[in-house]
């Protein structure tokens, strides 16, 4: 089996832990700059293109700035998104507003950025008209009903999912934002998760590509960009090949050049919103072994639990894990990794074979760059970790500090209980 290699080793990780104690989460900036200047040159035959990172992704206003440092806008879906983007300069159409279920205060604060907002639904055109006011551009999110099916297997089931509208909807939603004074289009669509083919981009593609001019010729609206967003994965696990993105932006050209081109419409922008191909294989979870356990099966405890990396427990997701220092000797021992919450499902692995681990033993668990961070929540009183930047020099930065309890009971600050925190 190939091998996974963290991008630090055990000295890195003991010099950091000295600074900030372990859990925390690590970021590499060197990848993260690297993967956007691959992902901007896949599609640098699209002049408009932009890639507008998924803020919910990994939510911290030092990734988000070197992104925007590698020519990212970003895609926000809230309130609290919006004004961490906005804290950051990303303003007017640097920022992509796509949320459902839509409350009021956010759908003002994106029209007062002027960011590209994304409407999920009809009522939302009348929504949009009584809360803020219809802009110059617009987009709308498609949903295609049925199954998303590659041929090689369903990928997914947009029939099941709750975002967007049908082909109907869409054209009826244009006619009317024309109606009330809009003048260009966006066309949205996300129809799979975590795709591991290079296929997905450019079968999407030719999908909205279609419908854009389909649309066109039906309403007359301006088709001024069109919004691949995510989905796009990444290899989890050693023995999974990874996407390449060179040859996925190839497979976008193709179906530019042949649906949209001809149809007069080569003017139009290609949008991404990546957050896990953007970030995941360039943050690690690192944590330390507390305790071991010897009963019907073996079991490693360490200090970060899944408060901190939410994925095994929510979708059983597999995490690769590297034991620093050992990262050259037999996997020869079947262990559980656990966290300590009061819940059974608290496993990061689940009868993985590792090297034998002893108590104080670092662990490097993969790939939670995007989706890691950002999920993690405070059930049994647990506190949210630290994030950490290894930076261009190898030296580290301290991007978000640990909780502490006086954060966890702040919202009690107007009760007589905790006035000594």
């Amino acid at each position: 089996m190939p091998q996974k290699l963290p991008f630090i080793t055990l000295e890195q990780a003991k010099a950091i832990a000295a600074d900030v104690p372990t859990p925390f989460h690590l970021y590499d900036e060197k990848g993260i700059r690297e993967n956007a200047r691959r992902v901007n040159e896949a599609f640098s035959w699209n002049k408009g293109f932009k890639e507008y990172f998924a803020v919910k992704a990994t939510p911290n206003p030092y990734i988000l700035k070197i992104l925007q440092e590698e020519g990212c806008g970003v895609d926000c879906s809230s309130y609290t998104e919006l004004l961490m983007s906005e804290a950051c300069g990303f303003t007017g159409s640097d920022i992509m507003f796509s949320s459902n279920d839509t409350p009021a205060q956010d759908m003002q604060k994106a029209y007062e950025l002027g960011a590209y907002i994304n409407l999920d639904d009809l009522t939302h055109v009348e929504f949009l008209k009584e809360v803020a006011g219809i802009p110059k551009t617009v987009c709308c999110r498609y949903n295609p009903g049925g199954v998303f099916d590659l041929g090689n297997g369903i990928m997914d089931n947009p029939g099941d999912a709750k975002y967007g509208m049908s082909e109907d909807q869409m054209a009826e939603a244009y006619t009317k934002l024309m109606q009330l004074g809009a003048e260009e289009f966006g066309i949205h669509a996300f129809l799979a998760s975590n795709t591991v083919t290079d296929e997905y981009y450019p079968k999407l593609a030719g999908i909205l590509f279609r419908l854009a001019v389909r649309l066109h010729e039906r309403t007359g609206a301006k088709i001024k960009f069109i919004n691949l967003s995510g989905g796009v994965g990444i290899a989890y696990r050693p023995d999974q090949r990874s996407n390449d993105i060179a040859k996925i932006g190839e497979g976008v050209r193709k179906q530019f050049e042949e649906i949209l081109v001809p149809a007069g419409m080569g003017d139009v922008a290609l949008f991404t919103e990546m957050g896990r191909y953007m970030l995941a294989p360039y943050g690690g979870l690192v944590t330390t072994v507390l305790h071991e356990k010897h009963i019907y099966k073996e079991y490693i405890g360490v200090d970060a639990c899944a408060a901190n990396l939410m994925r095994p427990a929510m979708y059983g997701a597999y995490h690769h894990i590297t034991v620093l220092g050992k990262e050259k000797d037999p996997c020869d021992h079947k262990y559980d990794v656990t966290g300590g919450l009061c819940e059974n499902n608290d496993k990061f692995a689940i009868d993985r074979m590792l090297p034998e681990i002893q108590k104080g033993d670092i662990l490097f668990i993969h790939d939670t760059g995007a989706h890691g961070f950002s999920m993690g929540y405070n059930y049994n009183g647990k506190l949210r970790s630290a994030e950490v930047l290894l930076k261009l020099d190898g030296s580290h930065q301290l991007i978000r500090r640990a909780e502490t309890p006086e954060d966890y009971f702040a919202t009690f600050d107007f009760t007589p209980f905790f006035k000594k925190h």
